[in-house]
């Protein structure tokens, strides 16, 4: 995609660092020296970021920043989100993160987890699961969706978070460990390469985290191959409007904001095609964006 190369003064680590945008203009300025901590940049001409190792490191460093403050007692507004407003969108609605959450989901997962949630959606509410049955959730942050989704396959079942960030890991690990919940298992490793066995799994959630990765085709790609036959795709992700304008796409901080890197449903809809899945729906819930909304996707493995 076009968008995947965009263009920025700071290091893509650097940009993804939680300082205020008003900050960056002064902290990232020709002439201005690296500073220490927060929003640090080195300063020089505009240089490109590219390709996906890039785009993965400043996902990375966001989400760990979010993990990290959450970890220590504080609240992050890092995550999805515009750039300049953290998990509400322009007008200030909440638009991502523990508001997206009923009562039900509440009793099923610790208050920590739900509310360090930074998804854009609740894909236990429309995965339909039954108990006994592996589920895989890819980017399972802070664990949430993990923990209901283990609560309602039961014993007999398992529930699986992938996660390439040790922070969130560790906060997801902690989350289990307090609510008691064993039939859980976090995994680190990355979208495009899960380190699980074909056909494994039943069902695989996703919670605003395939917009993130840099090769969403393979990313898919891997989704079919561990599911089993007839097993079920069914995630909350940001769609994009067609004819996204290129500031926003060129923007490395709308891309870990979850705006910049998000498929359109036509786009959405070959991706899914081409990995093999069928029965697709995308549905949207709600706008997160002058140029894009959350919506829910699902799709089958064919039996």
């Amino acid at each position: 995609m076009s968008r995947a190369t965009p263009d920025a003064r700071c290091s893509a680590t650097e940009q993804a660092s939680c300082c205020e945008p008003s900050a960056k203009s002064e902290c990232c300025g020709p002439g201005n020296p690296t500073i220490e901590g927060g929003c640090a940049c080195s300063p020089g001409e505009p240089r490109a970021v590219a390709g996906d190792v890039d785009i993965r490191e400043a996902v990375r460093a966001r989400y760990a920043a979010a993990a990290t403050a959450v970890a220590g007692a504080g609240s992050s507004s890092c995550g999805c989100g515009p750039a300049d407003n953290g998990l509400t969108d322009r007008e200030d609605n909440q638009v991502f993160g523990r508001a997206l959450y009923g009562n039900d989901d509440a009793t099923e997962a610790p208050d920590a987890a739900i509310s360090a949630s930074l998804g854009c959606g609740v894909p236990t509410a429309v995965a339909d699961l039954h108990e006994g049955e592996t589920v895989l959730d890819l980017g399972s942050g802070a664990g949430a969706d993990v923990l209901i989704s283990a609560e309602r396959v039961g014993q007999a079942g398992k529930a699986i978070g992938l996660d390439m960030t040790d922070e969130m890991l560790a906060l997801a690990r902690k989350h289990a460990a307090e609510a008691g919940v064993e039939n859980v298992e976090f995994v680190k490793g990355y979208l495009e390469d899960i380190p699980l066995a074909d056909a494994s799994v039943d069902v695989v959630i996703s919670n605003c985290v395939i917009n993130l990765a840099g090769d969403k085709h393979k990313v898919l790609a891997e989704t079919a191959r561990v599911l089993k036959p007839g097993g079920r795709f069914a995630v909350s992700d940001v769609i994009a409007d067609t004819g996204m304008d290129e500031a926003t796409g060129a923007d490395i901080a709308e891309w870990t904001g979850c705006i910049a890197g998000a498929l359109t449903r036509e786009e959405f809809e070959s991706a899914l095609a081409g990995a093999g899945l069928g029965e697709v729906e995308i549905r949207e819930t709600h706008r997160v964006h002058d140029h894009a909304a959350a919506a829910i996707v699902r799709a089958r493995k064919p039996d």
